[in-house]
């Protein structure tokens, strides 16, 4: 699939059913969007308080993407019961079994660091921040098997240009929601907590990167990262940050959890390289979840043409 071609959408493709039913509010938003300010506004209202306390609840107004693959989406439960989410433990079937103690409201996340307007942006102003898209992305697990989802959210540089970075400014780092309490399980996980990773400045400023808060139409069930998550999907899935807390602009390169548990097999770029082997396996095949056969990995994941330029010149197998 040719990413750079716009896919050709009709109007019904376009205008959601319910902003289509509703001209009245949709372009009264419309006209106000470009004044919204960070905490203001309340364009997208996606459900009312008391609903957002739980996953499930349907999202409005998602609008298609041109950035989304048009490749076959993994089914729903596919996507909710096969999980890497060592909190609530390192079987793939456990997170979906255990997740349901997350407290996903109320919910904030602390921006800070090296930012004119640090601050603690709550859930709800997270959902108005921006309007909210469906990109259909295809992604690559670290252990060979990928997947397809259409995700709902908007680019991360959006948080970006409302917290302005200062010019010291040079990478982003991600922290998850931790509470023994709420995540017993985690002991066994051999690995510290809280989650912590982190991308370049212009990585987190790419188009793709997605700030994400649903799926499939819906908010993020609790095992795949509610209520408010990372997707890098040129990246392998351990980059994409779940249920974070904390996003910190800084000068020098943030530590990151894999990264500091085993250097050598985990990078910090993780970027998606057939030609890059994980030390106890190999990266040029990967297994499509739900699927028998095998294919070809891509580099990037498929997604060169919007990446590419950032690692120019780069030894990708020593950046691995």
């Amino acid at each position: 699939m040719d990413l750079r071609k716009e896919p050709e959408l009709t109007s019904k493709d376009v205008t959601p059913k319910a902003v289509y039913l509703n001209r009245r509010k949709f372009l009264k938003a419309a006209s106000l969007a470009s004044a919204a300010a960070f905490a203001g506004g309340g364009l997208w209202e996606l459900a009312e308080p008391s609903a957002r306390a739980h996953a499930g609840t349907k999202l409005n107004a998602a609008l298609k993407s041109p950035f989304s693959t048009t490749e076959k989406q993994n089914t729903y439960d596919d996507v909710t019961h096969y999980n890497n989410y060592y909190e609530f433990g390192v079987d793939k079937t456990e997170p979906a079994k255990n997740a349901g103690r997350l407290k996903i409201y109320p919910w904030s996340v602390s921006v800070e660091g090296e930012v004119q307007k640090p601050r603690k942006i709550s859930i709800d102003e997270i959902l108005k921040l921006a309007p909210l898209e469906e990109r259909i992305y295809r992604h690559r697990c670290v252990e060979a098997w990928s997947i397809v989802v259409p995700w709902i959210g908007y680019s991360f540089s959006e948080l970006i240009k409302a917290v302005q970075p200062t010019p010291k400014a040079k990478y982003v780092a991600f922290e998850s929601f931790y509470d023994p309490e709420e995540m017993p399980l985690a002991k066994y996980a051999g690995i510290d907590f809280p989650y912590v990773e982190g991308l370049r400045l212009d990585e987190a400023m790419n188009p793709l990167t997605l700030l994400c808060v649903g799926m499939y139409g819906e908010t993020l069930p609790n095992q795949d990262g509610a209520p408010v998550r990372m997707v890098i999907p040129w990246k392998y899935g351990f980059k994409s940050a779940k249920s974070l807390v904390k996003i910190r602009f800084t000068k020098d390169e943030p530590p990151t959890t894999w990264n500091r548990l085993a250097p050598n097999e985990y990078g910090f770029y993780a970027n998606v390289n057939p030609h890059v082997d994980h030390p106890r396996w190999s990266q040029a095949r990967e297994r499509r979840l739900g699927e028998f056969f095998k294919r070809d990995t891509l580099m990037f994941n498929g997604y060169s043409d919007q990446v590419a330029s950032l690692y120019t010149g780069m030894d990708l197998k020593k950046y691995y």
